[in-house]
């Protein structure tokens, strides 16, 4: 079972941010996951909300800024003893750090139309170029999925699940293409991750903070748990 990263190491640093990034492969943990959304100047980002303040305690909201705006939001402003200014990283600026990683699962936020969803995955790809093996692609969004298959990406994709619609996730990630299927934790049943298992799709859950729980996820064969705690679970499952 690999153990990866939520958001970089979200219970340990300062989300989806460059600090963050460093500090999981400092540890020496090599999987990560995190989010990316599309600026109006088409430029990739990685931030979960599409608005500033539960981050920075600023309220704007991100589609309204260009790449050069960045600079002054804090990503560590609720961090009291992060000592680092963190921007809100560029794809680009967060690959550079990833090089030697082993898994990389990059969610796409969900978009408004089909169009959008063309253009932000013709622009994601490029920037993934040389992660192709490492690289799987996530959303909740099927117009994302819709338009990798559409392209015929090399990249292999995952459909993240939050609404409990059992085996229905199963049909419909296969139908998408997908190697994988993120659940959501309290979704992730034994029988439904037997299921998942039968269909020969790979397995991540999310997020997965307590340790017996990391033990049982474990037990039933699970490819990846995602944890706001790497450093915690990586001092259990050594």
């Amino acid at each position: 079972m690999r153990i990866i990263g939520h958001r970089g190491a979200r219970g340990e640093a300062p989300e989806n941010t460059l600090g963050g990034f460093r500090y999981i492969h400092d540890l020496g943990i090599r999987a990560v996951e995190f989010d990316v959304r599309q600026l109006k100047d088409d430029e990739l980002v990685i931030m979960h909300d599409d608005n500033f303040l539960r981050t920075t305690g600023t309220d704007k909201n991100i589609y309204q800024c260009s790449s050069s705006e960045l600079q002054s939001y804090n990503q560590a402003s609720i961090w009291l003893d992060w000592k680092n200014f963190e921007v809100t990283p560029t794809l680009q600026h967060a690959l550079n750090i990833m090089q030697d990683f082993e898994h990389i699962e990059v969610e796409v936020k969900a978009v408004a139309t089909m169009a959008e969803a063309e253009k932000l995955i013709l622009e994601l790809q490029k920037q993934l170029h040389g992660f192709e093996q490492t690289a799987v692609i996530t959303s909740f969004d099927v117009k994302i999925h819709q338009t990798l298959k559409q392209q015929y990406s090399t990249f292999k994709r995952g459909l993240l699940i939050e609404q409990d619609i059992k085996e229905r996730a199963i049909e419909q990630a296969l139908a998408l293409g997908c190697c994988q299927i993120g659940w959501m934790n309290t979704l992730a049943t034994d029988e439904i991750i037997h299921a998942t298992q039968q269909a020969h799709l790979n397995i991540s859950v999310w997020t997965v903070n307590n340790i017996e729980r990391a033990r049982h996820l474990q037990s039933l064969g699970i490819e990846g748990l995602i944890t706001d705690f790497p450093k915690m679970m990586l001092q259990h499952f050594k």
